[in-house]
């Protein structure tokens, strides 16, 4: 068991780990808790009903944060023809075709975070996919990173204006991050409610029983606050 240091265990004897809080006071507590110095990201891990076992219960796919993520992402694109300028033009960190793709393969660039092909580059990407799949930076349809050239302006608006990707581990729990500590606590609330809704929809139909087990709102390197699973569900905006 890994040990902690004392403002973590102060931050800890805060928390009431036997109750199960409201979203509400589980927001408060975890702005509560945190001990660090810089703008700490806000998060939600939700263990669900699910067999990760069973490729039909894994759950792949995104959601638009009403209030962002809080932090700068950085896209890469690979396109070609008028395209390159295109994605630029929208927000794009990097645009190209070859050159891109030679970049990441011979010199192991990877400083972005979010990876966006046009279908008609699939096939060359796919040559670099033992490199950009292990940093989960692989484009994919799940994930709405692979979209036809038209649609790469609004995609990569959507992504530096707050879309995240979410998938289950193989344990079954979601990790998400939605927002930063210097948020409202109402803007941590809307993007909470958000992703609970969009978790919700994501059910697969072969999940049987309580489909949200579990939720726990943290903050990096705070203690989790254990947030009532059924008070969290009826808290989203149906």
């Amino acid at each position: 068991m890994a040990k902690h240091g004392k403002k973590y265990l102060e931050a800890l004897a805060k928390v009431d780990l036997d109750q199960l809080y409201t979203p509400e006071d589980a927001i408060a507590l975890v702005k509560a808790t945190s001990f660090v110095k810089f703008d700490a990201t806000v998060e939600v891990h939700l263990r669900l009903g699910i067999d990760p076992r069973h490729a039909d219960q894994n759950i792949r796919t995104t959601v638009a944060l009403p209030h962002g993520t809080g932090r700068t992402v950085r896209v890469l694109v690979f396109c070609q023809g008028e395209a390159i300028q295109a994605a630029l033009d929208a927000g794009a960190s990097f645009a190209g075709s070859d050159d891109l793709i030679a970049r990441v393969d011979k010199e192991n660039f990877f400083d972005f975070d979010v990876a966006i092909a046009s279908p008609d580059m699939m096939g060359k990407v796919g040559r670099i996919g033992r490199k950009l799949g292990p940093r989960g930076l692989m484009p994919n349809p799940k994930s709405g990173t692979i979209v036809p050239a038209e649609e790469l302006p609004r995609t990569i608006r959507e992504v530096k204006g707050g879309r995240v990707e979410f998938r289950n581990d193989k344990t079954g729990i979601l990790h998400v991050g939605i927002g930063k500590l210097s948020f409202t606590p109402e803007q941590i609330r809307e993007n909470f409610v958000t992703l609970l809704d969009a978790v919700k929809a994501a059910k697969p139909s072969g999940s049987k029983g309580v489909y949200v087990r579990s939720v726990t709102l943290t903050s990096t390197m705070g203690p989790g606050v254990p947030v009532n699973p059924s008070l969290a569900q009826s808290f989203t905006a149906n």
